[in-house]
């Protein structure tokens, strides 16, 4: 008798999410069933949920979700080890990648994984409807990066990483962070605070944190920001440009993160950087939303603009490390602010909507419990 299990798919912006059963696959050789544990919202669940992210409509029918954690389910009679050759087993808890980059093409050749331009493209076609972390189980495919997570690491922290974890954790080093550098990220979210913990551990002398949420400022401090800049007392662009180069002595900041999300956000942070300084984009990820900037600052700046989305294998389990050697440190597991079952999954986004205007009890970030 075949197994099956049960997954939120995705009806459309406006339409929510509805549960279905579907029959847990039996992994192809070098695949791997895994029984996902607990699945995050991450911001940009938030803009396919509203419909202004550009991968909704292939979302709309599919189980989507791309943060999450879970235990082995089932090996393909070809998988023996982990990524890193591990031994792996059924019952093992690991993290993995959601993307797949093709390794055939000039990118990839160059060992250029997250550039890959296929590397979203063939997160779709499976042999299993459970493609997403919106259900019970999640298909990894063949070629798939997995990893064993440490016994010293929960749930709730393991979830981040494959996300927001490992998304920062590649930008700052692409953005060439250095020792002694100050560092600006514009919004304290899941990516930020992860941001700011990370950008510490890296060697930043001062990190200062920008968001008008008190939870969020506060998590900020704990998690090693050095100051933080609340937009409801500095409200206008100026008023927080200013206040960036009162506290770094006239310059800006050396590395400049923006994971907002929002377009204005970014003419913005350009001027928050010094001269000769990084601003780092991670946060726009929705097609045809634009701002306005000036080039001639980058021009005469010697500004650098440094784009990033998702990152290459070795990152994982450097995330992974990163949590064990830091997880009395900060407060990793205070990230998610609120669970939901599968079943409320509806709620959890309506609840996480940080379009919302004047909610003071709103959801700093939610996940998905499966169990």
């Amino acid at each position: 008798m075949t197994d099956t299990g049960r997954a939120a798919v995705f009806l459309g912006p406006g339409k929510g999410y509805e549960i279905q059963e579907f029959d847990v696959p039996t992994p192809e050789p070098d695949g791997i069933v895994i029984e996902v544990s607990m699945a995050g919202i991450c911001g940009s669940d938030l803009h396919i949920w509203r419909g202004d992210s550009p991968l909704f409509m292939a979302m709309a029918g599919g189980v989507a979700g791309h943060e999450m954690t879970g235990r082995v389910h089932s090996l393909g009679s070809n998988i023996k080890t982990d990524s890193l050759g591990k031994p792996l087993k059924e019952g093992d808890r690991v993290a993995y990648a959601y993307f797949y980059p093709c390794n055939r093409c000039y990118q990839c050749n160059r060992g250029e994984f997250a550039a890959c331009p296929q590397k979203v493209a063939r997160m779709g076609a499976s042999i299993s409807r459970f493609s997403g972390a919106y259900g019970q189980y999640y298909y990894l495919k063949p070629g798939g990066w997995v990893f064993k997570v440490p016994d010293q690491v929960t749930d709730a922290m393991a979830t981040p990483v494959n996300c927001a974890l490992s998304q920062v954790t590649y930008g700052l080093q692409h953005a060439g962070l250095r020792y002694g550098d100050t560092v600006v990220v514009q919004g304290a979210g899941g990516l930020g605070l992860n941001a700011i913990a990370v950008a510490k551990e890296m060697g930043a002398d001062a990190v200062i944190a920008i968001d008008g949420v008190p939870g969020r400022l506060e998590l900020a401090k704990r998690f090693g920001a050095d100051e933080v800049i609340d937009i409801t007392e500095n409200p206008t662009p100026m008023d927080r440009i200013a206040k960036v180069k009162g506290l770094t002595g006239g310059r800006g900041g050396d590395v400049v993160v923006e994971v907002v999300g929002i377009p204005e956000a970014v003419p913005e942070g350009l001027q928050m950087v010094r001269e000769g300084g990084t601003y780092l984009e991670i946060g726009n990820i929705s097609f045809g939303r634009t701002a306005q900037i000036d080039p001639s600052q980058l021009v005469w700046g010697s500004k650098r603009v440094q784009g990033v989305v998702m990152y290459d294998p070795w990152v994982i389990p450097e995330a992974l490390e990163f949590l064990v050697r830091t997880k009395d440190k900060y407060p990793h597991e205070d990230v998610v602010s609120h669970t939901f079952a599968l079943d409320e999954i509806n709620e959890a986004f309506q609840n996480s909507e940080w379009l919302r205007e004047g909610d003071a009890t709103k959801v700093n970030r939610a996940a998905i419990t499966m169990r």
